[in-house]
């Protein structure tokens, strides 16, 4: 319904945003992370998704596209709702969030508030196949956005895939998996590499 909000920032409160558009405020859950560049009076550009479940009917917005995406990925993880997914996500960026998926560091997700180890480990469990090959894609659209599901033919397009889940462009996937020998690691190992490049940078 919405794909993003551009506007003035009319309020700040914690988890929430109201931007105005128009003369219209719209509230925005979302992360600390996302708040923590917003400045009230200042203009903003919020990617948001709709969240409708029987009487709950909520708009959640995100300074960045990777930001969604993640969002969006922890959700469709069974037993975590929109509140744990914004928790998760306000104590990791989406790269530090993919990293320990990626290595299956369940400590690392329970540092958010309100996240046990049960729930690290089925984030884990549910996400890690998934993202490692790339299969997961905001919106629900497979990889390359054309519909069709894309089954990466080696380690270099299965990584490339891996990255462009969380929304980056081909230039910065293709910066950080260079130097990287494909030839000798292992897929998860390549990802981490290129997703400690892209925390650096």
């Amino acid at each position: 319904m919405f794909y993003y909000l551009h506007g003035a920032v009319a309020s700040l409160a914690p988890y929430l945003a109201v931007i105005d558009c128009g003369g219209v405020g719209y509230a925005c859950r979302t992360t600390s992370q996302t708040l923590s560049r917003l400045r009230v009076g200042e203009k903003a550009k919020l990617y948001t998704h709709l969240y409708v479940r029987e009487e709950i009917f909520e708009l959640y917005g995100f300074a960045s596209e990777r930001e969604l995406n993640c969002f969006q990925m922890l959700i469709g993880v069974s037993g975590v709702g929109p509140k744990a997914a914004l928790s998760i996500l306000s104590a990791a960026t989406p790269e530090a969030l993919a990293m320990s998926i990626i290595t299956g560091d369940e400590k690392a997700l329970t540092v958010a508030p309100g996240i046990g180890k049960k729930i690290a480990q089925r984030i884990i469990l549910e996400l890690k196949d998934k993202l490692a090959k790339g299969q997961i894609a905001a919106g629900g659209e497979s990889y390359g956005g054309s519909g069709v599901t894309v089954i990466p033919e080696n380690k270099s397009s299965e990584a490339a895939a891996a990255l462009a889940v969380l929304g980056y462009s081909q230039s910065e996937i293709h910066t950080a998996l260079r130097g990287i020998d494909m030839e000798q690691l292992a897929l998860e190992e390549i990802i981490r590499q290129a997703l400690k490049k892209m925390v650096k940078g």
